[in-house]
């Protein structure tokens, strides 16, 4: 595929490849991977500026999607991308195969500094990606003391995130002391607390939270603002972003479903069914012949988790009400729509995380726009209308900021063909059941033979 960067993209590959270190602030979604591998290839193959680059990502997007990412784009698919996973002697076998890029998960950094320190070799990346801030907002860390150990080896150094400070700016400084060594607010965060804030809840002379001087907030923006790189508020940036986050489960049962119509108490007589029961295994569970609930996996759970803890509001589009379920119970601050109660909490930024039925929010509510901006598909519709009606809650007028649509879609299931049509703007139900009902022809041929 062709890659065709917007304005916000070029403007983020210009300040990679003109600077060695950059907190890439901007939003998920907006293809900060696709800006690191353009540049990327450029400072290896054409400016011969990077010899090897590594990736530390949470765990689902260190499995699924550098790799594919780099997959997708013309222009990058010849990069070597070697993921760094799974137990201690395939990470070691995998960092001794040739590549341009390894991928680690950040749970295993900790170890990877170790495993070179070890060694007594130098650091053999000069160009290192945290993508999302996760494991750098805290000094106190494992992850962000072992980044310090090493940080004089790195000769670039890139932040990703979509939300660098959601909890205030005292989170920045272990961001950017990490990237320019305390050049820019201070060397510790005592200095660079007592220079910018004031204490505010306290007992006697414990402190308890702090907040800005007067005048503090723009000050620290303009320090940073050669290090760091946002246009979440540019008026360039495209009114929605529709982003696929791929997940992965263990298929077992999934497959057996699908290839005998049976699975334990799940039964599939129909290619209605049939579809239905596949879409709920995508989503981690299924109601089984009895009405009980068979747990699948909770990958979709991990990968909203990830979502949410953007520090954003976050409207969930779920169907089936063991999903409610389930992401309630892992998501205590969740809260289901239930009209106009619930419309003006989250109006007035008292939901975090808000869950709907698309047939509850396609027709006929409105103000939702007025809350947020970042919507989720746990599962997707089987009705186009629903699909388009529901997005519209958020992508409507009213909108002040871009929408982004985040769609969690299960590798290798009835997802990956829903939201093709979806987005061909097909007849999802009657692709559906085509699909299934080859498959079961092609089930009834096996026998046959």
């Amino acid at each position: 595929m062709r890659f065709l960067p917007r304005e916000v993209q070029r403007i983020a590959i210009e300040r990679v490849l003109s600077a060695k270190e950059q907190l890439i602030a901007l939003r998920m979604g907006a293809g900060k991977s696709a800006v690191v591998l353009t540049a990327l290839q450029e400072l290896l193959h054409d400016r011969f500026e990077v010899g090897r680059c590594l990736i530390v990502a949470p765990k689902r997007v260190a499995e699924l999607v550098w790799a594919q990412e780099c997959a997708k784009w013309d222009h990058t698919r010849g990069l070597r991308v070697e993921r760094v996973l799974g137990t201690r002697e395939q990470r070691v076998a995998a960092l001794a195969r040739p590549a341009d890029v390894h991928v680690i998960n950040v749970e295993n950094f900790c170890w990877l500094v170790e495993l070179v320190e070890e060694s007594g070799e130098a650091w053999p990346w000069d160009m290192v990606v945290i993508d999302e801030n996760r494991g750098v907002k805290d000094r106190a860390s494992k992850t962000w003391k072992a980044f310090k150990r090493v940080r004089d080896q790195i000769q670039r150094l890139y932040l990703l995130t979509g939300t660098p400070t959601p909890n205030g700016l005292l989170e920045l400084w272990a961001q950017v002391s990490l990237l320019d060594r305390g050049q820019r607010l201070g060397r510790s965060l005592t200095a660079y607390r007592d220079r910018w804030f004031q204490p505010d809840k306290r007992n006697g002379m414990v402190v308890y939270t702090w907040k800005l001087r007067p005048g503090a907030e723009q000050e620290i923006h303009e320090a940073v603002s050669d290090v760091m790189l946002s246009l979440d508020s540019d008026a360039r940036m495209p009114e929605r972003i529709d982003n696929i986050v791929p997940v992965a489960f263990d298929m077992r049962r999934y497959r057996e479903l699908e290839r005998t119509l049976v699975s334990g108490a799940v039964t599939a007589p129909s290619a209605g069914v049939l579809a239905g029961k596949l879409a709920q295994m995508a989503n981690g569970a299924v109601y089984d012949d009895v009405g009980g609930v068979e747990h699948v996996h909770d990958a979709k759970l991990e990968a909203l988790r990830e979502i949410v803890e953007q520090g954003e509001p976050v409207l969930c589009l779920t169907t089936f009400r063991h999903d409610t379920a389930r992401i309630r119970h892992a998501f205590p601050q969740a809260r289901e729509f239930d009209g106009e109660r619930s419309l003006r909490d989250w109006q007035a930024g008292k939901v975090p995380l808000l869950l709907m039925h698309p047939a509850s929010g396609g027709h006929g509510v409105d103000g939702l726009q007025l809350g947020g901006r970042v919507a989720v598909w746990w599962g997707l519709p089987f009705s186009l209308d629903l699909y388009e009606q529901a997005n519209a809650r958020l992508h409507r007028p009213g909108q002040s900021r871009g929408v982004v649509i985040h769609h969690l879609v299960a590798q290798g299931t009835i997802d990956e063909r829903v939201m093709a049509v979806l987005a061909a703007k097909g007849d999802v139900q009657q692709a559906l059941l085509d699909a299934v009902k080859g498959l079961q022809q092609g089930q009834n041929a096996g026998v046959t033979a």
